[in-house]
């Protein structure tokens, strides 16, 4: 069944939100992302990275090979945020059916669309693909509804396309605080798994290089740098190379590679921050749980389902308080405050706005 993508509308738009409430820029709380709020420390950005043109000899794409446990830098391609790498990967794909979850990041049915594909309904739970599927899209975890899949479906769908000339493309954004459920494996990946878990998850990362898988990474959520505007996607060398060739030269620049380089050596600040986002996504889920809101989450986002979402979202938004509503779906996805005074500001507007939903829905009882 083909399915129609709810539109392209991506949180961080506060912007909007200023104008549309009347409440100045300054004075929101942004938690219409799934950024990590606490950003990586990028230390001073030298000189030679402004000045020079990006250069594909310094070792960039060795050091993402490293951290994502890609078989060498021939199987790691820098882009310019993995959105460059979703509006162009299906120009280069065979035409046919790509299956994509109904709810999942807004970008990937239109680019499909775009370059002739057909856009049909993915069902996460089957170990089987439906007989039309040529290729398969998986955001995992997935962006908003926090599902993911596991290795052992990804391992029998990519079998499954790889008969019929198809490609498996896996969109692994926000695993670098889930590590166990990526088909990827980073360096730092065991200072927070057990050996038998750093097993199981390397014995794929060397797959990368097999025909018919594209696993997208992306630095920006985990670390909190999506202003750089970089990503990765790891594949088959002779796939990156036709990519490569779309995209053009010098598509990381200088001081995104020096973030980026820092960040990914950096194993003492990744550990510690993987304990500060869990306790901190535990937080958010029973800050949320308490008021009757049934969550899930990643360590950065809880996301919620609700008849109330549209109206919850309305009452947050006047307080100043944004979030990322999924209109079609009635949901809602938190991102994490900064500090305690967010914190606080998110208990008292939820507490607030929850309240004022429950009047308003007594009102409209006693009047029918």
């Amino acid at each position: 069944m083909a399915i129609k993508a709810e539109g392209i509308v991506h949180g961080g738009n506060l912007h909007e939100a200023a104008t549309r409430y009347g409440i100045p820029y300054a004075q929101w709380l942004d938690l219409s992302t799934g950024i990590n709020p606490h950003g990586y420390p990028v230390p001073p950005v030298p000189a030679d990275a402004w000045r020079r043109l990006p250069d594909e000899g310094d070792g960039f794409a060795d050091v993402a090979a490293a951290y994502y446990g890609a078989p060498d830098a021939r199987h790691v391609l820098p882009v310019a945020g993995s959105q460059a790498a979703i509006r162009t990967l299906p120009t280069l794909l065979a035409r046919g059916t790509v299956g994509i979850a109904p709810l999942t990041y807004s970008e990937y049915a239109p680019s499909f669309e775009r370059a002739g594909h057909r856009v049909a309904t993915l069902d996460i739970a089957s170990d089987t693909l439906p007989p039309a599927f040529t290729h398969v899209v998986v955001v995992n975890p997935n962006n908003p509804s926090a599902d993911h899949v596991g290795v052992a479906r990804l391992h029998a769908w990519h079998a499954q396309l790889v008969e019929r000339g198809g490609t498996l493309i896996v969109d692994e954004a926000f695993a670098d605080a889930m590590p166990d459920v990526s088909m990827a494996s980073m360096a730092s990946v065991a200072s927070v798994a057990s050996v038998a878990s750093v097993a199981s998850v390397a014995s794929v990362a060397s797959e990368v290089d097999r025909p018919g898988l594209v696993v997208l990474r992306s630095p920006g959520k985990f670390f909190g740098l999506a202003g750089v505007r970089a990503g990765f996607v790891l594949g088959a060398p002779a796939l990156l190379a036709g990519l490569r060739e779309s995209l053009g030269a010098w598509t990381v620049s200088g001081p995104a590679r020096h973030a980026v380089k820092a960040a990914f050596a950096d194993v003492e600040w990744q550990t510690s921050m993987r304990a500060q986002l869990a306790s901190e996504s535990k937080r958010l889920n029973a800050l949320l749980n308490v008021l009757g809101f049934a969550t899930r989450s990643t360590p950065l986002f809880a996301w919620t389902a609700d008849r109330r979402a549209a109206a919850l979202h309305e009452a947050l938004a006047r307080r100043g308080i944004w979030t990322r509503l999924f209109a079609a779906s009635a949901s809602v996805r938190f991102g994490l405050p900064s500090n305690d005074d967010e914190w606080r500001r998110l208990e008292t507007g939820l507490s607030e706005s929850v309240r004022e939903l429950r009047t308003a829905s007594g009102i409209e009882e006693r009047d029918a």
